[in-house]
């Protein structure tokens, strides 16, 4: 069975949408936003690549988000997985 052409860049969009699910901000006083980073490694490269996420490649569980990533993970959640009326 061989594997079709994937469009990286609508996984990029979920994932980036399913991040809006864990956003949270550290207790210790990291005023960044934050969530879990428990996603396809290629996909959060791509992702810190583009400016929407800090270097995930780290000991940390999450990955802090910059503002145009914390705007960007909102559209794509409510475009993505938001029912309309």
């Amino acid at each position: 069975m061989s594997i079709p052409p994937v469009d990286t860049d609508r996984i990029d969009e979920a994932v980036l949408a399913l991040l809006y699910l864990t956003l949270h901000r550290d207790g210790a006083g990291d005023p960044a936003w934050r969530a879990w980073k428990t996603y396809d490694w290629s996909a959060l490269d791509r992702l810190h690549e583009q400016g929407l996420i800090a270097d995930p490649a780290n000991k940390a569980k999450s990955v802090a988000l910059t503002e145009e990533g914390i705007q960007g993970c909102k559209q794509a959640f409510d475009r993505l997985f938001v029912r309309q009326p």
